[in-house]
């Protein structure tokens, strides 16, 4: 990619497109369209196929356009598999019938089954059933994986599926009804410090646990593989390490300052108990994630902080 080309951003204001539409900007890129900003309804064939014909972009980043965590997916299931269904059907086909240069497709580690062997390969997508709890977006994700791949190898259109951990960091949904787990915890804590509660209620029992990616890495990895990356396969982008829910709200919770106490409801899901991905294929091609856990969270509570003020 070049500073002079085109650029498409496909999905919803959350952190994976944001801060991709963040570093391509600071990067000098100036012709990008992010889809939320500028009113493209890619849930429409006819709007989406004026776009691509009109504009007529170079290079394309293809994000969900609905997700989030466990009580959202519950809520909303019919939304997020038809949403996102709809809309990479319409974003795949027409980049690739107005000769996009190259589509980066963003999928999810829900994509893998809920049993999935640890840290979880790139081979073991479609080996068993999904978490239940995801199954409407983990479904819809996996259809863009295989669009993708049966686009490159029936047509040679170069469309390349990327994996990551929960990204995280500046620009996170932290809606509580919606967000995936960081932001969720972070707008849980804060109202909690404002409130002055006593203590803090968390889903599940503490035991699942998650691998975290920060923002700043994740798009470094994307720019990287988008420059560097043509391969069928799916490549996975992770930090390399999980932790625990009950650890990671111990972790907000000192950030946080709050006093009070952590409350596990049990009677709600955990979610796929173990989700960590085996990155040593971008690892190998020397990507590296350089922000901690500890430090990403830091930078994330700042960052919320500014925003409610």
């Amino acid at each position: 990619m070049s500073p002079s080309q085109k650029i498409l951003i496909v999905g919803h204001r959350d952190v994976i497109p944001l801060s991709i539409l963040q570093s391509l900007k600071a990067n000098g890129y100036r012709r990008v369209s992010f889809s939320a900003e500028i009113g493209l309804d890619v849930l429409s064939q006819s709007a989406t196929q004026y776009f691509f014909d009109k504009e007529r972009p170079d290079y394309v980043f293809l994000c969900s356009l609905r997700s989030g965590g466990i009580a959202a997916n519950q809520k909303h299931g019919a939304e997020f598999i038809y949403e996102n269904l709809h809309a990479q059907n319409n974003i795949i086909h027409h980049a690739y019938k107005f000769g996009v240069k190259k589509l980066m497709y963003i999928a999810g580690s829900c994509v893998y089954p809920k049993e999935c062997p640890q840290p979880m390969k790139e081979q073991y997508l479609l080996t068993g059933p999904v978490e239940p709890t995801s199954e409407p977006y983990s479904v819809a994700k996996i259809a863009g994986v295989k669009l993708c791949q049966a686009y490159k190898r029936q047509y040679g259109f170069n469309a390349i599926v990327v994996v990551p951990a929960t990204v995280y960091g500046p620009g996170s949904e932290t809606d509580m009804e919606t967000a995936h787990v960081m932001g969720a915890l972070i707008g849980k804590f804060h109202e909690a410090v404002v409130q002055k509660k006593k203590e803090v209620e968390i889903w599940g029992s503490g035991r699942a646990r998650r691998e975290f990616l920060y923002a700043d890495d994740f798009t470094r990895a994307v720019m990287f593989l988008m420059d560097r990356y043509n391969g069928e396969e799916m490549i996975n982008l992770g930090s390399g390490q999980d932790v625990s829910i009950k650890k990671l709200a111990a972790m907000i919770k000192k950030v946080s300052g709050f006093k009070g106490k952590i409350v596990f409801d049990r009677t709600k899901p955990d979610g796929a108990m173990k989700k960590l991905l085996d990155s040593r294929r971008i690892l190998k091609m020397r990507w590296t994630p350089n922000i901690g856990l500890e430090r990403g969270i830091k930078e994330t509570w700042n960052w919320y902080l500014k925003q409610k003020r």
